[in-house]
C-alpha cells in the first residue's frame, strides 16, 4: 500500500460520500487474456455445434451464443505505464496496472489513466513579492499519477486540478520571499533557487496528494521584475554592485597603505613625521582608489 493510501481524509475534495474517507486504489479482478480467449473460443464452438445440431440443443446453442457475445466485451488491453480503472454499476471495483491482455467482468466500465511522467509549464504570472514589488514568475512541474482512484473519483479533472493548484502554490510562494535581498540576510527568490524550489515542491505535494498526484520536481523557469519597474530595479542593482566594488577597493587600498608605512618604518628607509605620513597616506589613497590613471608630480627639491 502506498503512502497516499494510508492517509484518511475527512473533508474537502478527497472525500467519498459513502465512506467518509478518501478513495483508495486497489487491485481489480482480471484473468489472463490468452487462457480466457481459449475458453471463449471453446464456448463459441459449443454454441455453434448446439445450433447446428438442431432439436432440443438449439435453445442451448442460443443461450451459449449470447453468453459468448457478452463475454467478448470483457477483454481489454493495458498498455505500458497505463492503468485501467474499473467500475461496476457505479461502484469502484479496482484498478488494473499490470501490462498485457486480460479479461474481466464484461459489465464493468473501464477508464484509462496514464501513469507516465508529465511536465507542466505554467504561464508567466504577475504577482507581488514579499516587499510588494511586482514580478513575473513561472515554474516547470514534473508530476505523475500514483493513485488512480483518487485521480479519477476524488477530483473532477486531475489534469486541470494540477494546473490550478500549481498556479495557486506559485502565487503563494512568490508572496513569501523578496525578489532579491540587498541586506544579504534571509532568503530571496533570485539568490536561493534551490531552497525556493524545495519549498515549492513541498507545497505542491501537500496540495496535490488529494488528487493522487506525486510531484517529482518543481523549479522556477522564469523570474524577472515587471516591465514597469525593471529599469528602476536595474539601477538599484547597478548601484549596489558599484558600492560593493568601491568598498572592496577602499579596503584593499587601506591595507596597501598600511603595509607601505610599516615597511618604510621597519627598514628605516626614511623618517616621516605625522604630517608627512598623513600627506603620503592621502596621495596613496588617491592613486589606489582613483578610477582613472593618475599623473605623478616629481618633487626635485627638498622634501620640506
Amino acid at each position: 500500500m502506498s503512502e497516499l493510501e494510508k492517509v484518511p481524509q475527512t473533508g474537502g475534495s478527497g472525500v467519498s460520500p459513502e465512506s467518509g474517507v478518501a478513495s483508495v486504489e486497489r487491485r481489480a479482478f482480471g484473468l489472463p487474456g490468452v487462457p480466457a480467449l481459449l475458453l471463449w473460443l471453446v464456448l463459441v464452438l459449443v454454441a455453434l455445434g448446439a445450433l447446428f445440431g438442431g432439436g432440443a440443443f438449439s435453445g442451448l446453442g442460443l443461450v451459449l451464443g449470447a453468453l459468448a457475445m457478452l463475454g467478448l466485451f470483457g477483454f481489454f488491453i493495458v498498455q505500458p505505464n497505463q492503468a485501467s480503472v474499473l467500475t461496476l454499476f457505479g461502484r469502484y471495483v479496482g484498478t488494473e496496472r499490470r501490462n498485457g491482455f486480460y479479461w474481466t467482468n464484461p459489465f464493468t466500465v473501464r477508464k484509462r489513466v496514464s501513469l507516465r511522467i508529465r511536465n507542466f509549464n505554467s504561464e508567466r504570472l504577475k504577482v507581488n513579492d514579499l516587499m510588494g514589488n511586482p514580478i513575473e514568475i513561472a515554474a516547470v512541474i514534473v508530476w505523475r499519477v500514483v493513485d488512480t482512484a483518487r485521480a479519477v473519483f476524488d477530483v473532477e479533472d486531475y489534469v486541470g486540478f494540477v494546473a490550478i493548484q500549481a498556479e495557486t502554490a506559485l502565487r503563494h510562494l512568490a508572496s513569501q520571499y523578496p525578489y532579491d535581498n540587498y541586506e544579504e540576510s534571509g532568503m530571496s527568490l533570485r539568490g536561493n533557487a534551490d531552497e525556493v524550489a524545495e519549498a515549492l515542491g513541498r507545497e505542491l505535494t501537500a496540495r496535490l496528494r488529494h488528487a493522487g498526484v506525486e510531484v517529482l520536481e518543481a523549479r522556477l523557469s522564469h523570474l524577472a521584475y515587471s516591465p514597469e519597474i525593471a529599469g528602476a530595479m536595474l539601477q538599484r542593482q547597478q548601484a549596489s554592485a558599484i558600492i560593493a566594488a568601491r568598498a572592496q577597493i577602499v579596503a584593499g587600498a587601506v591595507g596597501m597603505v598600511e603595509m607601505a608605512l610599516k615597511q618604510l618604518s621597519e627598514q628605516n628607509i626614511v623618517q616621516l613625521d605625522e604630517e608627512r605620513k598623513a600627506q603620503m597616506v592621502s596621495n596613496l589613497l588617491v592613486v589606489l582608489t582613483s578610477e582613472r590613471g593618475t599623473q605623478p608630480v616629481v618633487n626635485a627639491g627638498s622634501l620640506y
